[in-house]
């Protein structure tokens, strides 16, 4: 009986091990349908406007990642391109992020800065942010200041939301016995009410992730600057397909690495969560 109590966890860790498996070989196996019939699609068709994957990955290697060894293999195209665009949207994202956290546990520790506050909030988050493109540019510089103020403004909202959200959704009974123990203000602020709230932060922070990788190609095709989406508005002018193409794939290989990134620190920073709830 005690060699089955001892296998069994291990046994359920293989047969998960094995299902995890099995899904990702099930999704790259979709991926490669797809892509398999685009490529057949594309060169029966032979429009000039949709070239075929094979020609767009080729082009992606060539415009960006067959540089020198010492320069990690990223081309001239790679650090004019690159560098700007990322800034740009870690600097936004981060900026919302603080922004979005800090307000939103004011607003959800105090109902009447809510009652007080919200209101005009939903209608400034009703506001679509390429909307507000026209606006800045007027007050702003071209550039950086008019590409962050973008993305800061669009991105906020998830995580603003899901902290007012996850900190109202913080069990009483977990404030109540910080108080009894005389753990009050500051203290029960970061030892209760954020390590409760942080799985929602979390969300909110990942869905802002998206939306930043968004606004920093909307606000590069209208803003002038440098980055991936300008490099694409001017493939586009030139009628360059094939680079426009690479710099679109380009975008959604990020996004996927984003996503994954993400995910992984969020499992190692909410492993304690993971491991509450299947103890209860």
């Amino acid at each position: 009986m005690t060699d089955v109590l001892v296998d069994a966890p291990a046994e359920r860790g293989i047969g998960h091990a094995v299902r995890r498996g099995l899904s990702g070989v099930a999704q790259l196996w979709l991926l490669a349908v797809i892509v398999a019939v685009w490529e057949v699609w594309t060169r029966t068709a032979g429009s000039p406007s949709f070239p075929p994957p094979s020609q767009i990955l080729k082009e992606l290697w060539d415009l960006y990642f067959s540089g020198p060894a010492d320069h990690f293999f990223l081309t001239e195209q790679a650090r004019t391109d690159f560098a700007p665009s990322l800034k740009n949207l870690f600097t936004g994202w981060a900026l919302a992020g603080v922004a979005g956290v800090v307000l939103g546990l004011a607003i959800g520790r105090f109902r009447v800065a809510g009652l007080i506050v919200l209101p005009p909030l939903h209608f400034l988050r009703s506001i679509p942010p390429p909307t507000l493109i026209p606006f800045l540019l007027a007050v702003l510089d071209i550039g950086t200041p008019l590409q962050v103020t973008t993305i800061v403004f669009g991105v906020v909202w998830p995580v603003l939301l899901n902290t007012i959200d996850g900190v109202r959704s913080v069990d009483r009974l977990q404030l109540e016995t910080a108080r009894v123990f005389g753990i009050t203000g500051a203290r029960r602020l970061f030892r209760v009410v954020l390590p409760s709230a942080a799985p929602k932060i979390f969300a909110g922070l990942r869905v802002s992730l998206g939306f930043a990788l968004i606004l920093m190609v909307i606000s590069e095709l209208v803003g002038f600057g440098q980055g991936i989406g300008a490099h694409i508005i001017d493939a586009q002018h030139s009628f360059e397909m094939t680079q426009m193409w690479a710099g679109i794939v380009l975008l959604g290989i990020l996004g996927c690495l984003f996503n994954l990134v993400f995910h992984l620190v969020e499992r190692w920073a909410l492993a304690w969560h993971g491991a509450a709830r299947r103890n209860r």
